[in-house]
């Protein structure tokens, strides 16, 4: 119902742009191009140009789970402190992404660092093609400031993980037997309310063939939690069955490379200048306070583009 809701959206866009042009059209046929008509059809071209740029974009997302919505997961890596202040630096970042497109999130589970920071936070993102824009910001993040965190105020560089996988319902390719999944119960950390952690409503899966563990403690109720966790244990199965099959294809093709923690796919500088470049696509902006206010729009379609060569 949600991709026939989307579907009916778009017909009802390229309708309208289709009307649009045809009285656009009918405008500079009957008028010269100086005086306040011609300006009135400068404007409606550019406000076509927008929709039509909108529209293109759109062609972009056209992978399997791109419409598909998304399960992040944040991890501070090396830098200590400010690892895990940058941790919470791109989960909000990814908020306000989300904020301008309209996305629904929810948090699912979240571990504080002892000082300041996050070290892991994982959410679900809910809306259109909220996996085609964010598939591009999967992978290792890096920071380069003046460290608040140090007292001589150095600089230092701190690394974050970030994990994008789609809400997958079923699985055609894994199918997960009940007797290898092995579920704990904990009691909740973190705020309370609600008698969240009061009771034993954390639950953690493990699924023991491949030791994949996933934790949800952010609902009320264990029930809630526990079909939050298996959620979240199906997208890893299946982002883990396709890295298989990909690394099986580079491995006959003779260029396997293993993927190393280090191999960041984006850098983030704001000392000594200012600058955010994604080194996958090559795009870059000095603009480094927009990008981290949510600004991410260039890159993902950059992204996307780069794909789709």
């Amino acid at each position: 119902m949600q991709e026939v809701e989307e579907l009916r959206r778009e017909i009802q866009e390229l309708s309208d742009l289709e009307t649009e042009l045809a009285e656009l059209l009918e405008m500079a046929g009957i008028i010269s191009d100086d005086g306040e008509e011609g300006l009135e059809i400068e404007k409606r071209i550019e406000e076509i140009e927008v929709v039509i740029d909108k529209l293109e974009f759109k062609i972009l997302l056209g992978g399997e789970y791109d419409r598909s919505d998304v399960i992040m997961a944040i991890h501070a890596g090396a830098g200590g402190v400010d690892a895990q202040d940058w941790t919470e630096m791109l989960l909000r970042m990814y908020l306000r992404f989300c904020e301008k497109k309209g996305f629904r999130t929810k948090i699912l589970s979240e571990s504080r660092g002892g000082e300041a920071g996050i070290k892991s936070v994982t959410l679900e993102i809910s809306g259109p093609y909220a996996y085609g824009y964010l598939q591009s910001e999967a992978g290792v993040h890096r920071l380069v400031r003046l460290s608040p965190f140090n007292s001589d105020n150095l600089r230092q560089t701190s690394f974050a993980l970030v994990e994008i996988l789609p809400v997958i319902e079923e699985l055609a390719e894994v199918s997960i037997n009940p007797q290898d999944v092995r579920v704990d119960v904990f009691r909740s950390s973190g705020a309370g309310g609600q008698s969240v952690n009061t009771t034993d409503s954390a639950v953690r899966i493990t699924h023991i063939p491949t030791q994949t563990v996933v934790t949800c403690q952010n609902e009320r109720s264990q029930l809630q939690n526990k079909e939050q966790a298996m959620k979240i244990l199906r997208a890893k199965l299946h982002q883990k069955y396709l890295a298989e099959k990909e690394a099986e294809k580079k491995q006959l093709r003779g260029e396997y490379a293993s993927a190393e923690w280090g191999s960041q796919i984006r850098s983030y500088v704001v000392h000594p200048y200012k600058m955010v470049k994604d080194h996958r696509t090559k795009y870059e902006t000095a603009n480094a306070e927009g990008v981290l206010e949510g600004d991410l729009q260039n890159f993902m379609e950059a992204y996307l583009k780069n794909r789709k060569k």
